[in-house]
């Protein structure tokens, strides 16, 4: 899920943040030092994303046996508006007319994608899938989606035309949590990777980016550590992730790494 995002002017970067047995989100300053700023007053928000103007941040928490979305404000005030309620919901985004808020649905059968409408608060079902991400066509968003052999892909679907299409796929690794670049050229996505350790072997995750069309994939950390969440400045020169690297008690920081393709 996404645990991290920058703010619109990006200088401030909001992060989840587990204190005092609770889970919140935190924004703090990029270019300077000093502490960070509790943004939520929740028990167990599980992740979030920033509104394309800047002005909502929009999360999921876990509440009991469900997870319901929120929208508040970005920058003062606890006030939330709840957008779901009674079921296995996560995973919010902003369209970028800001006129819904899609979101990933846990059901008996699956995972799908839908959507609240902002103004009139009516729910859509599209399609199978979860970590949705819209695109700048019209009526189109990338998602993941789970092979037939367990592995997850990164989609492309327009819920107007009803065109799918698997962009990123691999037999031998899975790939979540698809981001596009600013300048609309690349997706950034967290991927799974073998690492032959001696006399045994396992799985982590890294950070990966190829083209918008799947080519160019390409490999871009390499750490025995789990890398997750990745997301761009909005500049595009640099990526921001969570990792477990440089920690000898495994616990997770933001790095930021530079972007030179």
């Amino acid at each position: 899920n996404r645990i991290l995002d920058i703010s619109k002017d990006g200088k401030n970067i909001a992060y989840l943040s587990f204190r005092n047995n609770t889970t919140n989100i935190f924004i703090k300053a990029l270019d300077k030092q000093g502490s960070s700023i509790q943004r939520t007053n929740r028990s167990g928000v599980l992740d979030f994303s920033y509104s394309p103007d800047g002005e909502y941040i929009c999360f999921s928490e876990k509440r009991g046996k469900t997870n319901q979305i929120f929208q508040t404000n970005a920058t003062k005030g606890y006030v939330c508006r709840q957008i779901t309620n009674g079921n296995q919901d996560y995973s919010p985004i902003y369209s970028t007319d800001m006129t819904q808020i899609f979101f990933a649905r846990q059901e008996m059968k699956g995972t799908s994608i839908w959507s609240y409408n902002i103004q009139n608060n009516f729910l859509s079902n599209y399609t199978t899938g979860m970590n949705p991400y819209p695109m700048p066509e019209a009526n189109t968003f990338i998602c993941t989606r789970t092979s037939s052999n367990g592995k997850s892909e990164i989609w492309k679907i327009n819920y107007d035309t009803g065109i799918e299409e698997c962009i990123i796929s691999d037999m031998n690794r899975s790939f979540t949590s698809p981001i596009l670049s600013p300048d609309k050229q690349w997706i950034l996505f967290v991927g799974s990777s073998k690492i032959d350790a001696g006399n045994f072997s396992y799985l982590n995750t890294d950070i990966y980016v190829a083209r918008i069309d799947g080519s160019e994939l390409t490999q871009i950390t390499y750490h025995a550590a789990d890398d997750l969440s990745p997301i761009w400045s909005k500049d595009g020169k640099y990526i921001y992730f969570i990792s477990q690297r440089g920690n000898s008690e495994g616990s997770a920081n933001i790095w930021r790494m530079n972007f030179n393709y």
